[in-house]
């Protein structure tokens, strides 16, 4: 880990979801690294298996796929925020999407595999991940449930409400793609507002 003061902070967030013990503290520390990708570049292509947990440290990041030619934005990640492909990580398949820095964005990198053997000797770091990864699960279902269940004016009215600064930061295309309309109609639901 080049700096401490990163991993310092990734714990605080770490013990507000469940404390760990220093031991398990200094194993991840000791996993953790510090990568750095500037704007619109991609930290994992398409095609690539999953093989690490990244949190965001700074900055802001998104995954992304294409569909009939069309980028589309699944998932945006804020600082604390998770970002992995889970569908890939879980499962050691080469993943159909891509994770990508929206601004130039610091990540911390934690590998799967080393952190998988440190749930034996450490249940406290099985705890905090299983509980990160449930809280990631909700929100994938209630994302579900939004564009089931909601207009598009609601679902921006929502993605607001959560994140304010988020249109200042996000290029209305990837918001657009992420609430699943055009740009064109994203553009008349904020002319509405």
């Amino acid at each position: 880990m080049s700096s401490r003061n990163e991993i310092t902070k990734l714990l605080t967030f770490f013990r507000e979801i469940n404390p760990i013990s220093r031991e398990a503290e200094q194993a991840l520390t000791n996993l953790a690294s510090l990568v750095s990708i500037k704007k619109n570049l991609d930290l994992q292509p398409t095609g690539v298996t999953c093989r690490t947990i990244y949190f965001v440290h700074s900055g802001l990041a998104r995954i992304y796929y294409y569909k009939d030619g069309n980028e589309i934005t699944e998932y945006f990640a804020f600082t604390n925020d998770i970002i992995v492909r889970a569908e890939s990580l879980f499962t050691g398949k080469p993943s159909k999407k891509a994770i990508q820095a929206v601004e130039d964005t610091v990540f911390i990198g934690i590998p799967s595999a080393q952190l998988f053997q440190l749930y034996d000797l450490f249940p406290d770091i099985e705890r905090l991940f299983r509980k990160i990864i449930e809280s990631a699960y909700v929100d994938t279902v209630n994302r579900i449930e939004s564009i089931q269940f909601h207009t598009a004016e609601e679902r921006y009215k929502q993605l607001l409400s959560e994140n304010p600064s988020m249109i200042q930061r996000i290029p209305l295309k990837h918001i657009a793609s992420y609430l699943g309309i055009t740009q064109v109609s994203l553009s008349r639901i904020r002319a509405i507002r």
